[in-house]
């Protein structure tokens, strides 16, 4: 909700009045059509998502970058793709350094700039991401802050999906790891958002695969998978 990560957002996140074409843009996103979740897989458009925290702190440090790949009708467009920085480069390159700096998150303009651009990019598609609670969080907090907007799009979390249609394999849900090592994909570079995305759309395409070989043909099933997954995990 827009108002609990307002909330929690701290004085940094106060409001800011939107200019004029920020809140076109912003309408024109709205009025874009819900997504189509009973549509084929292979007639729809996912959007993979992932996130960089900047620092040590994976929990509490800053959002560092977002990366975001789609899968429209079964197939990866490598032009379909997007990288945003949210925090200055050399706040988020210090990952080789023992002590890295403090990072310094992008000013409210650039932030609400990008994540504009995010939104524009998702549409209304529904998204998936590898243990999406995470990520949705992160991602929804900024656009709340930023933008005073809720998201209100399905998250599809792969971990728990792949976890009900590849059952035959063992518990290989906690980690996507083990997911990539078990069907021999490789990530580009493990840990960078765009490149995480990536993989995680390879993996989405043997889920789609799967799911259509056992009757579950459209997003919407997909969401009932981790629905009875995640039920019977907390019923277990």
């Amino acid at each position: 909700m827009v108002w609990l990560a307002k909330l929690f957002a701290g004085h940094d996140a106060r409001a800011v009045p939107l200019t004029s074409e920020v809140q076109e843009r912003l309408s024109a996103w709205r009025k874009l059509p819900a997504p189509d979740l009973t549509r084929s897989h292979y007639r729809s458009r996912y959007v993979l998502i992932d996130i960089s925290i900047a620092g040590s702190d994976w929990k509490g440090g800053p959002l560092g970058s977002i990366g975001a790949l789609a899968l429209v009708d079964g197939l990866i467009d490598f032009q379909d793709a997007l990288h945003l920085a949210m925090v200055h480069p050399a706040a988020d390159a210090g990952q080789s350094l023992a002590e890295p700096p403090p990072a310094t998150p992008i000013s409210g303009e650039q932030r609400r700039a990008a994540l504009l651009s995010l939104l524009g990019f998702v549409g209304k598609a529904p998204l998936v991401a590898y243990h999406a609670s995470f990520v949705a969080r992160r991602i929804e907090r900024a656009l709340a802050e930023a933008l005073d907007v809720e998201l209100k799009l399905p998250w599809i979390d792969l971990a728990w999906v792949m976890a009900g249609l590849f059952g035959e394999l063992g518990e290989k849900s906690a980690q996507m790891d083990a997911w990539l090592e078990h069907f021999g994909i490789d990530s580009v570079q493990r840990h960078n958002p765009v490149s995480d995305a990536y993989a995680t759309a390879q993996l989405l395409q043997l889920t789609l695969a799967r799911a259509a070989h056992k009757g579950f043909e459209t997003p919407a099933s997909l969401i009932e998978i981790e629905k009875a997954r995640r039920h019977l995990y907390q019923s277990g």
